[in-house]
This record gives C-alpha cells, sequence and structure tokens, in this order.
C-alpha cells in the first residue's frame, strides 16, 4: 500500500523526535545515550537532587527573556566545611541554544560526582574539598526552541531578544519556514541550466561549483523559506539575535564592532541573573564554559592587545597541557588564536571575578569517520581547507550518516512546490547534525570532557600550615616560623586579581601575642627575612601552585598564638602554638 508523503513526513518526524530526546523514565544514574530537552534537563537535575539531598542544593538563579527558569545545581558536602569557604568550580553550557551537547556534559559531570561519591576516592575527595555550580542550560529560551521548532544545525543560538534586521519596522516577522514539516530547516535548490552549481559525479547530493565554461544545473536558493513579510527577501528576519557569549560585561565592544553584542552589556535578562549569582559567589576560582565545535581548550586573553601575566598562563598550563591528553584531536591555546571575541564568558570570569576560566569546544566533526585508515596530510589547497577537500568532508560525512548512523543526519532532496520558485528541491543535513555527534558518539564524549573539570577540581589550591620552628629568644620574645604549603597547582589567587585588586588578596594574621617584627623568609637556613615595616602581624600574599611560602614572627609575651590563613578562593586554615 502507498503511503501519502505527508504521511511519510509525519513517520520522519516522529522517529527524528524519539531520536533526538528518547523514552524512558528519567533516573538516577543518568543515561547518555541521548539527548535531554529543556524540560528533561531540569527533570534531570531534580532527580539528582532527589536522591542526594544531603549534597545537593537545586536553586532558580533567575529567569530568561520568556520566563523559564535558568537553575545551577549546587554540590557540596556541608560536613566538610561550610559552602563559601572552599574552592568553587563553576561549569556551566549551552549558553548557544543550540549547543546542547555542552549540557549534557554539565549533566554527566554532576551525575559522575554524586553517583561515584564515597566509592571512587578521588572523586569523593574533590566532593568533600570542593563546592560545585553547575549551570547546564544558560540559554534555556534557546535550547527549548531548538527542540520544540524546526531549525538548522546553527540556529536558535541567541536569546531571543526581538530585533529588526531588515530596518523595515517589524520584528523577527521573516524566519525560515519549515515548509515539508519535518521539524527541520533544511537547504533549497532548484534545477537551473545557467547556475553556479552541478551535482557531484561521486554523490549528487552534494553540489558542485562549476568551472569557467561549464554548463551549470542548480542554483542554491538558501534556507527553506517563504517571503513572509513581502519585501522580495527570504528569511532576513529570523529571530532577534543577541548573543549571549558577546554580551558580557569585561571588554563590551558595540554591535558595529561585533554581531549580537545588544545594545549595551548584560542586556540579556538571564544572562545579567547568571552575573549577579556569581558575584555572590566570590569563591569560585575555577570556571568551564562549555560550548559545541571545533575540538578546542580556549583560555584568555580573547584579544592580541590584551596581556596576562605569565605565572597565570603557567596556571593555565596547569589543566590545559593535560586536558589535550584526556580529550584526543582537541588543541588548547588562547582564543585570540581562533579570532578576536569581545564580552565573553572566559573575559567576564578571569578579568571581572578573578577565577580561572576555560572554554570547551566539545565536538571534532571529523571524527564522523568512514575510511580505512587515517588520512596522509593535506597539502596545496586541500591544507589550506580548499574546495575539493570540502567537497571530500562532506563525502566521508554523507557515507558516516548512511553506514553509521543510518542516514539520521542527511536528508536526501526530494521535490517540492514552492509558492514562489515552483518546482525545487529540499534536503541536505538535519538540525541534529553536523555541531552535534550522534547520541551514540555521546557517551565518550561528554565522558572524556568531564573528566577534564574534574582535573581542574583537583588542581584547586589546597593550603595546609604548619609552625616549624619556635625559638625562646630571651625577654618573653619568641622566634616564630610557619610555612604554608599549597600542594595543588592552581594558584590561590590569579595573578592578574592581585594586581587589579579585585577582592582581597590572601593573607597570614598572628593574633595572641605582641608581634614585634615579622616578614617573609627567602632563606631559612641563612636567616635572610625580608621583614613588613607597617602591622608586621599580617602578611599579605597570595599562594602559587605547587608552592611553599615561609614566614617569620618575632612575638613578645607568653601564651596560646593562633595563626590563620584568610583566603577568598582557597580554604582557610590555621594553626597555634603555646610560648
Amino acid at each position: 500500500m502507498k503511503r501519502s508523503i505527508f504521511s511519510i513526513i509525519a513517520i520522519f518526524s516522529l522517529a527524528l523526535s524519539v531520536w533526538a530526546t528518547g523514552e524512558g523514565k528519567i533516573e538516577v544514574p543518568l543515561r547518555f545515550d541521548r539527548y535531554y530537552n529543556y524540560e528533561e534537563v531540569v527533570k534531570a537535575m531534580e532527580v539528582l537532587h532527589a536522591a542526594y539531598p544531603h549534597l545537593t542544593q537545586l536553586e532558580s538563579l533567575g529567569e530568561s527573556e520568556e520566563g523559564r527558569k535558568i537553575y545551577v545545581l549546587k554540590i557540596n558536602n556541608s560536613k566538610t566545611g561550610a559552602e563559601l569557604e572552599k574552592p568553587g568550580v563553576w561549569v556551566d553550557g549551552n549558553i548557544h541554544g543550540n549547543e546542547i551537547q555542552a549540557g549534557e556534559v554539565c549533566l554527566y559531570y554532576a551525575n559522575m560526582l554524586l553517583t561515584k561519591y564515597g566509592t571512587n576516592e578521588k572523586i569523593t575527595k574533590v566532593v568533600d574539598r570542593n563546592v560545585h555550580y553547575i549551570v547546564p542550560v544558560v540559554n534555556v529560551d534557546g535550547r527549548a526552541h531548538f527542540f520544540e521548532d524546526a531549525h538548522t544545525p546553527s540556529s536558535s543560538r541567541s536569546i531571543r531578544v526581538p530585533k529588526d534586521d531588515d530596518n523595515d519596522g517589524l520584528f523577527d516577522e521573516d524566519a525560515p519556514d519549515d515548509l515539508d514539516g519535518d521539524r527541520n530547516i533544511c537547504q533549497m535548490r532548484i534545477k537551473d541550466p545557467n547556475g553556479a552549481y552541478k551535482a557531484d559525479p561521486e554523490d549528487p547530493r552534494i553540489l558542485v561549483r562549476v568551472k569557467p565554461g561549464e554548463k551549470g544545473e542548480y542554483t542554491l536558493l538558501g534556507s527553506e523559506g517563504i517571503d513572509n513579510d513581502g519585501d522580495g527577501r527570504f528569511n532576513e528576519d529570523a529571530e532577534g539575535y543577541l548573543d549571549p557569549n558577546r554580551n558580557w560585561g569585561y571588554h563590551w565592544m558595540p554591535p558595529y564592532v561585533q554581531r549580537g553584542a545588544g545594545n549595551f552589556p548584560l542586556s540579556g535578562v538571564g544572562l545579567k541573573a547568571t552575573n549577579d549569582y556569581v558575584a555572590k559567589h566570590p569563591n569560585i576560582i575555577m570556571n568551564f564554559a562549555f560550548h559545541n565545535s571545533g575540538g578546542m581548550w580556549l583560555r584568555v586573553p580573547s584579544e592580541k592587545s590584551i596581556q596576562i601575566p605569565a605565572s597565570d598562563i603557567a596556571s593555565y598550563d596547569v589543566i590545559g597541557k593535560e586536558a589535550i591528553k584526556i580529550t584526543p584531536g582537541y588543541v588548547y591555546m588562547p582564543s585570540h588564536d581562533l579570532y578576536p571575541t569581545y564580552g565573553d564568558t572566559d573575559g567576564q570570569f578571569f578579568f571581572v571575578f578573578g577565577s580561572y576560566a576555560l572554554v570547551g569546544e566539545l565536538f571534532q566533526n571529523e571524527t564522523q569517520t568512514y575510511s580505512e585508515a587515517k588520512k596522509t596530510p593535506a597539502t596545496g589547497e586541500q591544507a589550506q581547507g580548499g574546495r575539493d577537500n570540502r567537497n571530500e568532508q562532506e563525502r566521508e560525512q554523507l557515507k558516516f550518516s548512511d553506514n553509521v548512523t543510518q542516514g539520521e543526519l542527511y536528508k536526501d532532496w526530494k521535490p517540492f512546490k514552492h509558492p514562489v520558485y515552483g518546482d525545487i528541491e529540499i534536503g541536505g543535513w538535519v538540525k541534529m547534525s553536523s555541531r552535534l555527534p550522534h547520541p551514540f558518539m555521546l557517551p565518550e564524549l561528554v565522558h572524556r570532557n568531564a573528566s577534564v573539570v574534574l582535573l581542574a577540581a583537583d588542581n584547586t589550591p589546597e593550603i595546609s600550615m604548619e609552625v616549624f620552628e619556635v625559638k625562646n629568644m630571651g625577654k618573653d620574645l619568641h622566634k616564630v616560623r610557619v610555612r604554608l604549603k599549597n600542594e595543588k597547582g592552581l594558584a590561590s589567587m590569579t595573578a592578574q586579581a592581585v594586581k587589579d585588586k579585585l577582592y582581597s588578596i590572601d593573607h597570614l594574621k598572628v593574633t595572641g601575642g605582641k608581634v614585634i617584627a615579622g616578614g617573609k623568609i627567602s632563606n631559612y637556613r641563612l636567616d635572610q627575612v625580608s621583614y613588613k615595616e607597617v602591622k608586621p602581624e599580617i602578611q599579605f600574599f597570595a599562594m602559587p601552585g605547587n608552592s611553599i611560602a615561609e614566614y617569620e614572627f618575632i612575638i613578645e609575651g607568653k601564651g596560646k598564638v593562633n595563626f590563620d590563613y584568610i583566603s577568598t578562593k582557597a580554604k582557610n586554615v590555621n594553626t597555634s602554638v603555646t610560648l
């Protein structure tokens, strides 16, 4: 029995929906062979919190432009210390609405910490020593619409602030249209002997540019849609574009410098709420913001005119140089090596909040392989990313779709009667492709990237302190020497934060006796000490990663003397001695 094209479309649409969001009850441990829509992400956070109420808090840090809540799952063992007294690790994803696997990495990390707490020694120590703030979806409206509506792989990115893209006095009135009802925005092409394209002889689904003198076969018409506002242009005024990764405060630049910046910094409602939440948690020392394409670990600065201290680069290297071993094929570099950006997440966290910030670009399109062995290095135009190389990559990815994902990533070209163009064809990559790994590839991706976050959490500063020498000098005077040690790779403060005086510098405070003199020991064997002239009972400093700092105090009096190390981003420690 023959099916109509409409019934075929309905079946395809249902299959895509099941593939995209999966089926079944959301329970602990969470599944990661599927993608979660916005409501399911919230449900997943709720079930994690319900399963581990002693380790978690689930909070709404604010709402989006459309009133959806932005949730943060806080993981903290209150038995090992108060939240704001521990090094904080911030993990967020999906700041661009279509970058959905970024949210899955966040969920996986939360799931890993909680389900392995008490059984995995390394994870247990990280949970006990740190507090985690996990925000799987920053752009909640964008994620919701990506699942609910028809899109390309690259649309539904922005915060949905209405914008008149075509300057006709109307807002968001001419977005692409899902003409064939398959919940994807694919491409349109029309047969045209004078067109600039012809079918690739190896795979007619691919269009290649004709050479001079060759006869054309097709003209590409762009994304499927119609002229909704009757101005003679198609799809030129889609949902308003406010890029949430160009709208933070640090080094913000207006829209004429970069698209999507917004009218002023933090004009995004949900972004402003996120910023305010972070500001109330000054203990955050490590920040991860996950995105979805390229296979990169990016650190500040994002623009070449900005320099950061060499010691901060060294701290970044502790994580970055190991991260690329955990995630094979990724590169680690300053983000300005990719292209300059302004008003981005990592700049805000590093230069405003004084924490280390890394951007994880998750997916490598070239991992969608269908070949016998690794290719030899490309040369000439191929090495330059030329046309031949791009066609070769698309051929392989089509074979990957055909043979590895059973055709789920690409829609073959099908005839369609367009109200303006007449007989056209619609086809191409579906929205759950290109920038997203197929769900069978998801478990390894989320695990490897979550392991990098764990590496960073394990390297947040851990300060210990001991009194290692007490010497009676007579006349109620004692020489007391104190040693502090940071046994982890990250410094207790970034050098940039010290330079810019972003918050109170770490300090060692002596109470319980009169401090006559005090200062840092440069060589205790040779009695070389740099004494502080004013208020020697308080010594200001930051602890570099994997370092030791020693201080000497000449104290008058008898009885108990207390030494308190106080830090904004590392856990406070104290010790005492009786003179």
